[in-house]
């Protein structure tokens, strides 16, 4: 009996922590991603650790008991891009790979939409805030490893563009930093690159600006 009704304070031990969970499982995932590249790991090992991220904390546990084709569909997708790469398939792999950065983007929505829907923020909805940043730099930088891997050549750049270049390309058209050693020449990764850029600005403006300013502490 203790058994059966510990499970339900562990599901709602989850809902009220599931984006603190992700933030810092996404923390993870960037410092291994670079690890896993100068190991010469495939990217397929990234890939698998950001499932893990948004099978474990983006989906609330009441959505996943009542939806469960939308947990089945992200399963099925992961594993379709594991077996793709595997069997060698490039068109597929990449096709399977750019439903599952759609899907990642969407899961940063998500997270963005419980930020913003907050009227007396706590600490989990500046930790969704966070995570959305997170999920949108590093999906927005496997969407242009994508349109690399569709189009050779999309992207100036020195030595191998791998994911964990993608996504440092990403982060570093988020937050404006503009090195200038990796460079979109396409014109679809330019309108994406400067969307990227003007959102990240606006979010940071805009939103924390008014979630840290809606922030207090309980019993304050």
């Amino acid at each position: 009996m203790q058994q059966k009704e510990g499970i339900p304070d562990l599901a709602r031990t989850y809902l009220r922590h599931r984006y603190m969970i992700l933030f810092y499982a996404l923390l993870v995932t960037m410092v291994a991603a670079p690890i896993f590249s100068a190991l010469n790991f495939k990217g397929i090992l990234i890939e698998s650790l950001l499932a893990a991220c948004l099978l474990v904390a983006i989906l609330p546990v009441g959505a996943v008991r009542n939806r469960p084709y939308l947990l089945m569909a992200i399963v099925v997708v992961w594993l379709a891009r594991s077996v793709t790469a595997w069997l060698d398939h490039r068109a597929l792999s990449e096709m399977v790979l750019g439903i599952w950065t759609l899907i990642g983007l969407l899961s940063a929505l998500a997270a963005l939409r419980f930020a913003i829907g907050a009227t007396q923020v706590d600490a989990e909805h500046l930790y969704a805030a966070l995570s959305a940043y997170l999920l949108a730099g590093i999906y927005v930088g496997l969407l242009y490893w994508v349109l690399e891997q569709i189009k050779p050549g999309t992207f100036s750049f020195t030595g191998e563009f791998s994911q964990a270049s993608a996504i440092y390309f990403s982060f570093v058209t988020l937050a404006t930093l503009g090195y200038g050693d990796i460079v979109p020449r396409a014109d679809v990764a330019r309108g994406i690159a400067v969307v990227e850029g003007v959102g990240g600005q606006l979010f940071l403006a805009v939103l924390v600006a008014r979630l840290v300013s809606l922030y207090s502490t309980p019993g304050n």
